[in-house]
């Protein structure tokens, strides 16, 4: 069985997981909490690491079972086939948003282009290429994911 990733609807990534769950389809949403300010409060809500992706851990003749669920768009594709996520990957997104946040994450002299592998954080171990660098955040390319990284800092 293999790990894939599906497109949802906006804002609908945790309402896909519970109805995949109540299928008994394993599934996973990476979540991360931050305080959201408004005029009148503050709030710690919830938010999905990755805005519309849900991992959905299936075989391959199982793959059509997920769009039975209310908001499931389709499959996330690479090169013209269904992405398909490592284990690797999965369990290090897991343990890294379990790690304690981290308060000073410094970086020395790198330039647009270098390759690099992260050290620490939500991502440690991970190979990413610089594309931006700011006053007051980098930009990253993580290939295996498929993702870009934007670390802010003060």
């Amino acid at each position: 069985m293999n790990w894939y990733v599906v497109y949802t609807k906006p804002k609908w990534e945790k309402k896909v997981a519970d109805k995949l769950n109540q299928y008994g389809i394993e599934c996973y949403c990476p979540m991360v909490t931050q305080v959201k300010q408004w005029s009148d409060r503050k709030k710690k809500v919830e938010l999905p690491l990755f805005n519309s992706y849900v991992f959905v851990k299936l075989s391959d003749s199982e793959r059509n079972s997920v769009f039975q669920v209310a908001g499931v768009v389709r499959y996330l594709f690479w090169l013209g086939k269904p992405a398909i996520v490592k284990d690797q990957e999965i369990e290090t997104i897991r343990t890294s948003l379990q790690a304690p946040n981290l308060s000073d994450v410094s970086v020395s002299t790198i330039q647009v282009g270098d390759k690099i592998k992260l050290e620490s954080g939500a991502f440690s171990n991970q190979d990413a290429t610089v594309q931006e660098i700011s006053n007051n955040y980098y930009i990253f390319v993580l290939e295996a994911l498929g993702c870009v990284l934007k670390i802010k800092y003060k």
